[in-house]
């Protein structure tokens, strides 16, 4: 299940993904707030106040954060109504998440092309709630980086789609209901990959470097060198969200054996407290996460729904 390319193939691919998206003058943008937000959490004597106060000039961020902060994800003891009581209820690391989160969807807009939205979403934050399970049971040191992650692993996959429409329409095409993996497709039509055009999207946004290497290895966590880690739970997950039904369309063919698995192997060294695991059981946990991500993909996009109208 990992995609295997050499040295010099992958230096050729990455300059393919710069050519395509630098042939889009118009490439979205992490909006304005959501930056001003991300560089004011950098400061280290900064209060909560501040960050409540900026974020309330953008309508559509606070309603879904207040809509995440709301959903399962967070699982607030009772309805959180005020944007300072949601930021103190998330704390500081929580905001940084939730404002790329709603920043990236904003990005986007509501149109992803080739496929339905919430469907991309679903699959996004999916992977990110599994990666947090998984980077929890191996006690990851960041298990909202894991969660982040999570849901930014697929971001090459929304720029084909709006902006390779027919390209990338034709390779979905070419392997419906067949078991070619989408990124072989790729290779061979495109001759690059949805994850070395996330690279180049991650690297214009000025993404840290873990989450680029993430972004470019998620299919080949045997190849990162930052955080293997972190790539192999990002793996793990993106498999298990795309065997149970968390996926954006002709993946219904794909399998997998966990222990098997090199991203497996990766984690099994990382943490040996994984041989004594009982992976069906760890399996019925991670799919008691499904229908809360479908839950939060809907909320969010109700609140969206509801910000611009």
């Amino acid at each position: 299940m990992t995609q295997k390319v050499n040295i010099m193939d992958k230096h050729a691919m990455i300059k393919r993904a710069e050519d395509l998206v630098g042939t889009i003058e118009d490439l979205p943008t992490i909006p304005v707030v959501a930056t001003q937000v991300l560089l004011l959490l950098d400061k280290p004597e900064v209060r909560i106040e501040e960050v409540a106060d900026l974020m309330l000039t953008d309508q559509v961020m606070t309603a879904r954060v207040m809509k995440m902060v709301n959903s399962p994800v967070f699982k607030p003891s009772h309805e959180i109504t005020s944007l300072r009581l949601a930021l103190v209820y998330l704390g500081l690391k929580h905001i940084r998440e939730v404002a790329l989160t709603t920043s990236l969807i904003d990005a986007f807009g509501s149109d992803t092309g080739n496929f339905d939205i919430s469907a991309f979403w679903e699959h996004s934050f999916g992977v990110g709630m599994v990666s947090k399970i998984i980077a929890g049971k191996i006690g990851y040191n960041d298990i909202e980086k894991a969660y982040i992650g999570g849901i930014i692993h697929d971001l090459g996959v929304v720029f084909l789609s709006q902006y390779q429409r027919e390209e990338f329409q034709a390779i979905l095409d070419s392997i419906k209901d067949k078991p070619i993996k989408l990124v072989d497709a790729e290779i061979e039509r495109m001759g690059t990959t949805h994850c070395e055009i996330g690279l180049c999207m991650a690297r214009k946004w000025n993404f840290p470097e873990a989450y680029c290497e993430l972004i470019s290895y998620h299919h080949a966590p045997t190849e990162a060198t930052i955080d293997p880690v972190l790539c192999a739970i990002v793996n793990l997950s993106d498999l298990f969200c795309s065997v149970r039904g968390l996926n954006y369309g002709g993946m219904e063919w794909v399998s997998f054996n966990l222990v098997e698995e090199e991203a497996w192997q990766i984690l099994r060294k990382a943490a040996p407290n994984l041989a004594n695991l009982d992976v069906e059981r760890f399996c019925y946990e991670l799919d008691d996460a499904i229908p809360d991500v479908k839950a939060l993909v809907s909320s969010i996009f109700n609140s969206y729904e509801q910000a611009v109208d």
